[in-house]
């Protein structure tokens, strides 16, 4: 990915300003409580969604498992269809190519379906600074761009935005992209939706090139998907002379049958809808219809480096609904760019380090930005265990940073802020394993937990500014058992004896 998210600083830092945001904070508790309720309802709809979550599970394992098989066949499929694939190991290849392929048709402006592998990439900022103009037609993903903004959330990019200020934002902003707002625009949904139509329906009709990602590719056809509720992909997808489309390698399914899964799961899971109002679906190239020209760019971008991580990888699960966000505590009062990553929420508390790494301030707080609660492993359709993966990317970030090869070995190097933590581990290993130097300190606690503070100093001092250090007990559990039970065990047996 890209680097650091507008430069934004580790997580407790900003979600603590976000927090003190009571603006942002009513915005994403009215939205993130609607959606999460309308989808509750569209799941119990469907009598085995249980069985529909295992199987979106197996079949993003298994296409994991054969992944260099299944990329073959894709880039096979699309070939034999009339597209031109290309390969991106990181995003600065995929923005060399898009801009060359951009520039190869002469134009200088290009129309954009939502997408979150472009805006990982920094493709916009590319093509920007080669005198291109990449104009964003999702209605939420408009406001951001308008608004000189970033996304907030994977499904609903402006939803840390509320009505006044979109209209606000179309006002004074619309008139420097293309057409100009119209004259005494309200807040009411109707007018800003028609608003934005206008606007963008001139630079539908003129544009030459369509820029797009997809929520799913099709190896055995080469055929590519992209589902949306508002038409605007279907007219980038289909208007266009030429189109090219961004995604990552791990968005492949390997037959049109496991689309049946997904289907279902992903628009009750996201828009709590029982299917997409718009689901479109192109193959190569024809004569008679859509784009004459297609081009497939697959990133990589840090993904084979997060498949080699066999607790990390099922974060390549996600076909990115969003249902992680709108259950989860943290994102609901921090909002999304607390996260400093195109991915906020739990989600992308485990993508975004394992696709940049954990070297950063930033990516190293993101496992740390969590609770634990779970109610994200509840609710995501392809069964991703974020906690998991969260406390995986903890220990990595605990061990240290990038590794190291001396000699035969690889070592971690040793990672800045827990070097307290590691020597507590350590004296905590010593302890337990000398039974008598443990009893000696626990009587030692018990005889002075008068003297003992409230709050832990120095770094401990956050952790326990709302919290009181659990009291130590006037008695250590061992000599209570002596004391009350001699010793013995429920079997009559002196404790310690065979």
């Amino acid at each position: 990915m890209s680097g650091t998210f507008v430069g934004m600083p580790a997580f407790p830092k900003a979600a603590h300003e976000a927090v003190h945001n009571t603006t942002l904070r009513g915005n994403l508790r009215h939205a993130t409580h609607t959606i999460r309720g309308k989808r509750a309802k569209a799941v119990t709809e469907v009598s085995d969604w249980a069985e529909l979550r295992e199987a979106g599970k197996r079949i993003k394992d298994h296409t994991l498992r054969h992944l260099d098989r299944y990329l073959v066949q894709l880039e096979e499929s699309v070939t034999a269809a009339g597209g031109t694939v290309h390969w991106a190991a990181d995003a600065d290849e995929a923005n060399r190519i898009v801009t060359y392929l951009v520039k190869a048709t002469g134009e200088s402006e290009v129309v954009k379906v939502k997408s979150m592998a472009t805006q990982e990439i920094g493709l916009n900022e590319a093509l920007e600074a080669e005198g291109i103009h990449a104009y964003e037609t999702d209605l939420a993903e408009l406001i951001v761009q308008l608004g000189k903004d970033r996304p907030s959330h994977i499904l609903v990019p402006a939803i840390h935005r509320n009505r006044g200020e979109i209209r606000d934002i179309f006002a004074r902003e619309m008139s420097e992209w293309g057409r100009p707002a119209p004259e005494g625009l309200t807040d009411t949904p109707a007018e800003l939706a028609e608003a934005a139509r206008l606007h963008l329906r001139e630079k539908f009709l003129r544009a030459k090139v369509g820029v797009s990602g997809a929520n799913f590719m099709v190896a055995e056809t080469g055929t590519l998907v992209v589902v949306e509720s508002e038409g605007n992909g279907r007219m980038c997808l289909t208007l266009p002379e030429t189109l090219i489309s961004v995604v990552g390698i791990e968005k492949i399914v390997p037959t049109w049958q496991d689309l049946e899964v997904f289907l279902q799961t992903l628009p009750r899971s996201s828009t709590a809808e029982r299917m997409n109002p718009y689901t479109s679906t192109w193959t190569g190239t024809t004569d008679e219809d859509g784009p004459s020209t297609f081009h497939l760019v697959l990133i990589d971008n840090g993904r084979t480096d997060t498949l080699a991580d066999e607790v990390g990888r099922q974060a390549l699960r996600c076909i990115r609904c969003s249902a992680c966000l709108n259950v989860c505590p943290v994102y609901e009062r921090a909002g999304g760019h607390a996260y400093g990553s195109v991915y906020p929420g739990p989600i992308g508390a485990i993508l975004s380090p394992q696709l940049r790494g954990t070297a950063s301030e930033i990516d190293a707080s993101l496992p740390y930005a969590s609770s634990l609660c779970g109610a994200c492993y509840e609710v995501c359709p392809v069964a991703i265990d974020i906690p998991e993966v969260l406390v995986h990317l903890r220990e990595r970030v605990a061990q240290g940073g990038p590794a190291t090869e001396k000699g035969n070995k690889v070592v971690l190097k040793p990672a800045k802020g827990h070097a307290a933590e590691r020597a507590a581990m350590r004296a905590a290993r010593w302890a337990l394993s000398h039974p008598g130097a443990l009893r000696t300190g626990q009587r030692l606690a018990s005889r002075t937990r008068r003297l003992h503070p409230r709050t832990l100093p120095g770094p401990g001092k956050a952790w326990s500014a709302s919290r009181d250090l659990p009291a130590v007990p006037a008695e250590p559990f061992r000599d209570w058992w002596q004391r009350t039970n001699g010793g013995r065990t429920n079997g009559g047996k002196q404790e310690g004896t065979k």
